[in-house]
């Protein structure tokens, strides 16, 4: 059995993707490999149109808490596909599946593999989504270290990122494994929002999924961003920013107050946000359930 994982079209890693990669042959050793005829699906939003041509040399797929939201919405369930269960509701409705294959995100097993430091070190940290890491990582490196806070690149190793956010009090979190992670690790956390490729969707179906809201806070977007109106993978208009930020868009901004303001929201939100975790009692139920699906699987 072969785990299949997003691979971007640059090669650059991505946590959320990157972690099938350590995660699974952990919790079940000896049971994957090469062999393409099976695929295990694991964490991302991969259930869509394009996932079948992905795969195409598959005769089986193991759905394993993956979740909706990009791409076009599948019409049909394809017979080759077991569904162990799903990222949340909004999946699980999505794919017109009945309730109980809605768990959660898998990555939450995280804490049954790592440990994290004993104590924090770290007051804040700040990991942003992929895209914009790659835009603007250099930029944001430079902006927490000016406000004194911890910052987390997506693109970093596995373990050099769950170490991070082992020792961090509160992650600030674009990227939602980061968010996913920090919670299996009992580290407070605060969604964020710097433009619109942030996918809601998916957002609140893992959060539904451990019973917390999910109110992001939107902090302005950096100049070094890319103008954001054509191929939005999410499927949102140009409009976002004018909407969501009071008539401020990257074409709009001063592009010379654009880092100030981004550096006072960024402080704004440490002194104003909420941080937010799950109950141990959600947590650990949740992930009681996922190893019982996980253990229940056969080659």
């Amino acid at each position: 059995m072969k785990i299949f994982y997003y691979r971007r079209r640059d090669a650059q890693p991505n946590f959320g993707d990157e972690l099938n990669t350590w995660l699974w042959p952990q919790l079940r050793p000896d049971f994957f490999d090469d062999e393409e005829f099976t695929q295990f699906i694991g964490t991302g939003t991969l259930l869509n149109h394009r996932l079948a041509e992905r795969t195409a040399t598959a005769k089986r797929l193991i759905i394993f808490s993956s979740g909706a939201g990009y791409e076009q919405p599948l019409s049909t369930i394809p017979a080759h596909w077991h569904i162990v269960c799903v990222r949340g509701p909004l999946s699980a409705s999505r794919l017109r599946l009945p309730r109980e294959k809605a768990i959660t995100d898998g990555g939450i097993l995280v804490r049954r593999c790592f440990t994290p430091a004993s104590n924090k070190t770290v007051s804040y940290g700040f990991m942003p989504h992929i895209h914009h890491a790659n835009f603007a990582g250099v930029t944001w490196k430079r902006l927490c270290e000016e406000i004194g806070i911890g910052y987390i690149d997506p693109r970093w190793p596995i373990e050099q990122v769950l170490g991070a956010i082992g020792r961090t009090e509160v992650l600030l979190a674009e990227a939602m494994h980061g968010a996913i992670v920090a919670d299996a690790l009992r580290t407070a956390w605060i969604p964020v929002v710097t433009s619109p490729r942030i996918l809601s969707f998916k957002w609140q179906d893992w959060c539904a999924s451990i019973n917390v809201p999910y109110r992001p806070w939107r902090l302005l977007p950096l100049s070094d961003y890319p103008t954001y109106v054509r191929g939005l993978r999410s499927s949102l208009q140009a409009g976002w920013l004018r909407t969501k930020w009071g008539q401020q868009t990257l074409s709009h901004q001063p592009m010379k107050f654009l880092h100030p303001s981004t550096a006072d929201s960024l402080k704004g939100l440490i002194t104003q946000g909420r941080p937010v975790l799950s109950t141990d009692a959600t947590l650990e139920r949740l992930t009681t359930q996922l190893e019982s699906r996980l253990s229940s699987i056969k080659k």
